[in-house]
C-alpha cells in the first residue's frame, strides 16, 4: 500500500512539473554591465537546486573532516573499553576453569587499564561496576588460593569502588544488588573457612529483602549449624522448607535432624517443655521426634504424663500393622513402659489417694488428672491389644501393664506369647524376667527355673536400634 501511495505520489510530481514547466516561458534577464545574459525560469531553477546540493555536500564535508579526531579519539576509547571488557571476561572465564593465577592476573590487567583510562581524564561510565567485579574476581581467586590476606585486600576494593560509584552518582540500579552480592560472596567464603561469627556478621548487613533470599538463607543455615544456634537455624530451614529450596524428604531430613538436635541440647524438663511447646503440629506428630522428646524428659525427671502425653500421637500408628519401623515400634514401647504408673487395686488405691497429699496430685494441661489419663492409657493398651491379638509388641506392653495391675494370669498368658513372637532380644528377656518373677511368687521353682534360662540366653541388642537418650 505504501509503494501504491509513493507511485501515485510520483506521478502526481511529474504531471505538476510538466504542466508547470512545459508552458513556462517566462526568463530571467542578468545585467552586467556592458553584457546582458538572458536565461529561462526553469533554467534558473535548476541552477539554484544545483547550488543549493552543492553547498550542503560542501559543508557536510567539512563538518565530516572537523570530527575526524574526535572520532579517532572515541575510536581509541572505544578500543581500549574493549581491551577491559575482554581482560574481565577473561578472567571470569579462567575463574570457571579453575585457572586461578590466570584469572587474577587477567583482572589485575583488567584494573590496570581502567585506571590507565581513568588518569587519562577518560574514565569509563561504569567504571565503578567494572572494578567491582574485576576485584571480585580476583579476590576469588586469591581464596581458592588461600591467599587470605591478598583476599580481604580485594575484597575490601570491590567495596570502595562500589561505594565510590554510588557516591559520584556514576552508579546504575544494578549497584545495589553487587553490594549484596559481595556480602553474600563474604559470607560464603566465612563459611567455608569455618568462621560463623563473621558469616552471621556478613549476612546482618544486607537488607531485609535481601537477606531472605534463599542464597542467603542457605548460608546463614550453615553458618548457624556451625556456630552451635540450633534454633536459628532450625527457623531458617523451616523458611527454606517453605520457600521449596529441598526437595520434601531432604526438608523434612532437615528440619527433624534439626529438631533433634534441639531437644538433644536442653538441660532440664522446663526448657525441653519449651522447645517442645515450640514445634510445629507436624513436627510434634513425627515418630522419631516424639520418641526423642519423650526420652529426654524421662532422663531428665520430667513427669510420666507429660511422656505419655508427647507420645500420644505416636500411639495411633503403633496400635495399626506397618504404622512404625520395628526399631520405633520397640523403642515406643520402651518409653510406654517406662512410663506406666503402678495402679492398686480396691480399698489399697483408696487408701494411697487419700494418704497422698494434694501437692503429689499431678494435672495435665487438660485438666485431667495423672491418674486419670494413666487408666485412659491402660484402657487404650487393652483395647489397642484386644484389635490385634497377634501383635507381639502389644502383647508385651498389655502384659506389663497387667503385671503393674496385679493381674498376675492375664500377664502371664501375654507375656508367654509375647515372648514367642517378639524380634526384639531385649524385650524377650523382660518378658522372660517377668515370666520368671511371675513363676517365683506363684511358687513353681521348676517353671521361674526355665524362664529365668531363657532370658539368660538372651542377648541384648545393639546401641543403635536402642531409644536415643534412653
Amino acid at each position: 500500500m505504501r509503494a501504491v501511495l509513493w507511485l501515485v505520489g510520483l506521478f502526481a510530481a511529474a504531471v505538476a512539473l510538466a504542466l508547470f514547466a512545459g508552458d513556462n516561458e517566462g526568463t530571467v534577464t542578468i545585467f552586467w554591465p556592458p553584457h546582458r545574459v538572458d536565461l529561462s525560469v526553469n533554467l534558473v531553477i535548476v541552477l539554484l537546486v544545483a547550488a543549493f546540493a552543492l553547498l550542503h555536500l560542501a559543508l557536510r564535508g567539512l563538518a565530516a573532516l572537523a570530527e575526524l579526531p574526535r572520532q579517532a579519539r572515541r575510536w581509541r576509547l572505544q578500543q581500549k573499553e574493549r581491551a577491559v571488557h575482554a581482560l574481565l571476561l577473561d578472567a571470569l572465564v579462567q575463574l570457571s576453569a579453575g585457572r586461578y593465577l590466570r584469572a587474577r592476573k587477567s583482572a589485575r590487567h583488567a584494573l590496570a587499564r581502567e585506571a590507565a583510562l581513568r588518569a587519562a581524564g577518560e574514565p569509563l561510565e561504569h567504571a565503578a561496576t567494572l572494578c567491582a567485579l574485576a576485584h571480585l574476581a580476583a579476590a576469588e581467586s586469591a581464596h581458592a588460593l588461600q591467599d587470605r590476606a591478598l583476599r580481604e585486600h580485594h575484597l575490601q576494593q570491590a567495596l570502595a569502588a562500589q561505594g565510590a560509584g554510588n557516591a559520584s552518582g556514576a552508579a546504575r540500579p544494578p549497584a545495589q544488588e553487587l553490594r549484596e552480592g559481595l556480602h553474600l560472596r563474604a559470607a560464603r567464603w566465612a563459611v567455608q573457612e569455618r568462621d560463623p561469627a563473621a558469616a552471621l556478621a556478613w549476612i546482618d548487613g544486607l537488607p531485609h529483602g535481601a537477606a531472605r533470599r534463599t542464597l542467603a538463607l542457605r548460608t546463614r543455615l550453615k553458618a548457624a549449624q556451625q556456630a552451635g544456634h540450633t534454633a536459628a537455624a532450625l527457623d531458617t530451614a523451616r523458611l527454606l522448607v517453605k520457600h521449596r529450596a529441598f526437595s520434601a524428604d531432604a526438608g523434612r531430613s532437615l528440619v527433624r535432624s534439626l529438631v533433634a538436635e534441639r531437644l538433644a541440647d536442653t538441660h532440664d524438663a522446663a526448657q525441653l517443655a519449651q522447645a517442645w511447646a515450640a514445634l510445629t503440629p507436624a513436627e510434634r506428630a513425627e515418630p522419631e521426634l516424639a520418641l526423642k522428646a519423650a526420652a529426654r524428659l524421662a532422663a531428665l525427671g520430667g513427669s510420666a504424663a507429660t511422656v505419655r502425653a508427647w507420645l500420644q500421637p505416636v500411639w495411633q500408628p503403633l496400635a495399626q500393622p506397618g504404622g512404625l519401623t520395628p526399631a520405633q515400634r520397640v523403642a515406643l514401647v520402651r518409653a510406654l513402659e517406662a512410663g506406666l504408673p503402678v495402679n492398686e487395686t480396691g480399698d489399697d488405691a483408696d487408701e494411697t489417694r487419700r494418704a497422698a497429699p494434694a501437692s503429689k496430685v499431678a494435672a495435665t494441661p487438660g485438666g485431667q488428672s495423672d491418674d486419670a489419663t494413666a487408666r485412659d492409657w491402660l484402657a487404650r493398651i487393652e483395647a489397642a491389644q484386644k484389635s490385634n491379638p497377634r501383635d507381639p509388641a502389644l502383647q508385651y506392653l498389655a502384659g506389663m501393664a497387667c503385671l503393674q495391675r496385679q493381674l498376675w494370669g492375664k500377664a502371664q498368658l501375654l507375656l508367654t506369647q509375647a515372648a514367642r513372637g517378639l524380634q526384639d532380644a531385649d524385650l524377650r528377656r523382660r518378658a522372660w524376667s517377668a515370666l520368671a518373677t511371675l513363676a517365683e511368687q506363684r511358687g513353681d521353682e521348676a517353671a521361674a527355673l526355665q524362664a529365668w534360662r531363657q532370658a539368660a540366653q538372651e542377648r541384648v541388642e545393639p546401641i543403635s536400634h536402642r531409644l536415643p537418650g534412653s
